[in-house]
Formats: structure tokens, C-alpha cells, sequence
């Protein structure tokens, strides 16, 4: 087996690269939308086959168990070779967690059937008032004869309709504090009681669900680690996402296809767009320079602090502000759901609908800057 910790970075870099070019479906490269589980199938075996599937997986579970800087080197060739995402709520989130606090026959049982593709997973954390607020979920969760009774909902549950199991926090202790008294839980989706409904987005594609649980039962050993202690596994599931969802992915791509989209139009060379065009690559490259700070203390074993999320922050808002030139120069044509003069790579409508929900998932940019505000000024919450 190659030891790829071993590798100096650039030697990695270039394996991946070649790799990547060598093995990805040119058919599904940049995709406009979100693609679902039958379209990525194959790219998720190609990685399953070569032992690529999760990066940061201890080898003894199957993964690669890749340094935090080689792994971020992976995410970055195929962010920038457009590779779509893949079905990974239990490559990213699930399999680490159950890594960490699982019971020995639970990593024995999931861990194969992830990097199998057999099973797909969906989160089941948001409710329809309690999303960034997610101290306050109302799904419960009794026990009762060596089973877990669950009630309530989950919304915007991404990939539910494509997912066979669901891993959810829910209210395991009524009296508890907020933050206390929840735990976290696995549920087959074709468990009796459970109903899942698409909730369709802006392009008419059904990405989100909502989830309902009437009387669900699932064995009591489904339960990952001490009951009425879900909150602590939860932050540590949402802690390393920070940095992700601050990527320059979607702005870099945002920004290569308006320059495309005005070129197209004819308005390259104009002066107007230049500077307001010049102006969104000072703020990518600013941008880009930040996310490098992090990714470099991330290399070097530190942990990230509250103040990472200024990167999601400023990645989200960008990528909505270059949407929105990009539907204005679009014209007449930026209210149309097919791509732009039948040109597959020049999209300025799906563009400008996928930076939408970009500053409310993965914690809202007001909750964001609370944080900012409590942990690095000091104000009053």
C-alpha cells in the first residue's frame, strides 16, 4: 500500500491530479446543480476501487488516513478539476463520528457499507424551528422495551430521498437545558412511521426533503455513544466543517463563467464591467489569501478557532454578489432555467439559485457573525 503521508506535497498534488483527469466522468464535470446518487454512482465506486473514498478515514477502517494537509490538497484538485460532490454525509460525517465514539460492532457493521456505497446516509439536525437554533429540536426520542420510539420532523434534509439511512439528534430528556438531554441516533429510512416528502428548490429539483417520524422504532443499540450527550458529538461533526464551507470553490467558478458569460455578450472589453469585474477578483484573491491562512494552520495540526468563520462568511456572500452581475448582464435571458445559448457551461440563472441558500446552510451569516461577535470582541450575546 502506498504511504501517501510520506509523499512531499507536490508529488501528491500531481498523483491526484493525473488520477483524477484519468478516472472522472467527463459527463458530470461542473455540474450546474447538486447531482443525486444515480448520477455519481460510478465516480464514488472509481474512488471506492482505488481506496480514494475517505481520506480521512483511519486505514483500519478502510480510509486512507491522510494528514489534514493531504486531505486538503485532495479536496482542492477536485474542487478545482470540477468533480461533483458525492453523496458524503457518511464519508464526512457519519464514519468519522462513529470512529470516535461508535461501539465496536456499530463501526463493524456501517463502516463496510459506506465505503461499499451499499448504504447512503442524510443528517437529520434541522426542524422547521429549530435550524441554526438547533438546541431547541422537538423530535423525541423514547425508550421503551430496547427500542427508541421517535416523533416529530426534519426539513431541508439533503439528499433524503436518495438516502437508505438517517442519522438524527433528537430529545432524549425532557427536562434537560437546551443543550442537554439530546441524543444521537441511527434510523433506517424504510423503517415503518417515517414519510419523506422533496421539498423542490428554485431549478425544480427535489435536493431537500423533510422528514416525518410517527412512532419510528429502532433497536436501542442504535444509539452512537451516552444518551443525553448528542450535543457534544454534534458540534464535533459541525467543527471541521467551518473551513469547507469557506472554500473558494464556488466564487472562482462563479467568477471563470461570468467572464465567459460577458465575453459571450460582447462586454469584456467594455470599461464599466471591467471595474466592477476587477473589483470581484480583488475580493476572490483576498479572499483566497484568507483561506489559505487557515488551511496552512490546518496543516500544521492547529485547531481552528471562532474566527473561521469569517471564511464562510465572506466565501458565501461573495459567490452571491458575482451570481447577481451575472443575471444582470444575462438580460432577458437570465430568467431561463435551461443554460444560456444552449452553451451547457454558461448558466447565469442556476448560478445565481445555488449562491441563494449559500449564507443560510451550514449556520446562517447572522449566526455566523454572533459568534464572531461573542468569541473575538467580546459583546454581550
Amino acid at each position: 500500500m502506498t504511504d501517501y503521508n510520506a509523499m512531499d506535497d507536490d508529488s501528491f498534488r500531481q498523483t491526484v491530479r493525473q488520477w483524477i483527469a484519468a478516472n472522472y466522468p467527463d459527463e458530470i464535470r461542473n455540474p450546474p446543480r447538486r447531482l443525486g446518487r444515480a448520477e455519481t454512482q460510478g465516480w464514488y465506486r472509481a474512488l471506492s476501487r482505488q481506496g480514494w473514498l475517505c481520506p480521512g478515514w483511519p486505514v483500519q477502517y478502510g480510509g486512507m488516513g491522510l494528514s489534514t494537509g493531504k486531505q486538503l490538497i485532495m479536496i482542492e484538485e477536485m474542487e478545482g478539476y470540477g468533480c461533483a460532490r458525492l453523496p458524503d454525509s457518511g464519508i464526512t460525517m457519519l464514519g468519522p463520528l462513529l470512529i470516535r465514539y461508535g461501539t465496536e460492532a456499530q463501526r463493524a457493521r456501517f463502516l463496510p457499507r459506506i465505503l461499499s456505497g451499499e448504504d447512503i446516509w442524510c443528517q437529520g439536525y434541522s426542524e422547521p424551528n429549530a435550524g441554526s437554533d438547533l438546541a431547541s429540536l422537538r423530535t423525541e426520542a423514547v425508550l421503551r422495551d430496547g427500542h427508541w420510539i421517535i416523533n416529530g420532523q426534519k426539513t431541508w434534509t439533503t439528499m433524503g430521498t436518495d438516502a437508505n439511512w438517517i442519522f438524527l439528534l433528537a430529545r432524549t430528556e425532557r427536562g434537560a437545558k437546551p443543550q442537554q438531554g439530546i441524543s444521537f441516533i441511527l434510523v433506517p429510512m424504510d423503517s415503518p412511521g417515517i414519510e419523506v416528502r422533496p421539498i423542490l428548490n428554485l431549478e425544480l429539483h427535489g435536493e431537500f426533503s423533510e422528514v416525518f417520524f410517527n412512532d419510528v422504532r429502532v433497536p436501542q443499540d442504535h444509539l452512537v455513544g451516552e444518551a443525553n450527550k448528542g450535543w457534544d458529538m454534534a458540534k464535533a461533526l459541525l467543527g471541521f466543517e467551518r473551513i469547507f464551507l469557506g472554500s473558494p470553490k464556488q466564487s472562482t467558478f462563479a467568477l471563470e463563467r461570468l467572464a465567459r458569460l460577458a465575453k459571450a455578450l460582447g462586454l469584456w472589453g467594455e470599461p464599466v464591467f471591467a471595474d466592477r469585474f476587477t473589483a470581484l477578483r480583488m475580493d476572490l484573491e483576498c479572499h483566497k489569501a484568507l483561506y489559505s491562512r487557515f488551511a496552512e494552520r490546518l496543516r500544521r495540526g492547529e485547531t481552528l478557532g471562532a474566527e473561521v468563520s469569517m471564511l464562510k462568511i465572506f466565501q458565501s456572500e461573495l459567490y452571491q454578489r458575482i451570481s447577481e452581475v451575472g443575471l444582470e448582464i444575462a438580460g432577458q435571458d437570465s430568467g431561463l432555467l435551461e443554460p444560456f445559448r444552449d452553451d451547457p457551461e454558461l448558466h447565469p440563472a442556476g448560478i445565481f439559485i445555488q449562491a441563494r441558500p449559500t449564507t443560510i446552510y451550514g449556520g446562517t451569516n447572522e449566526i455566523q457573525r454572533n459568534i464572531l461577535a461573542k468569541s473575538l470582541l467580546g459583546l454581550a450575546s
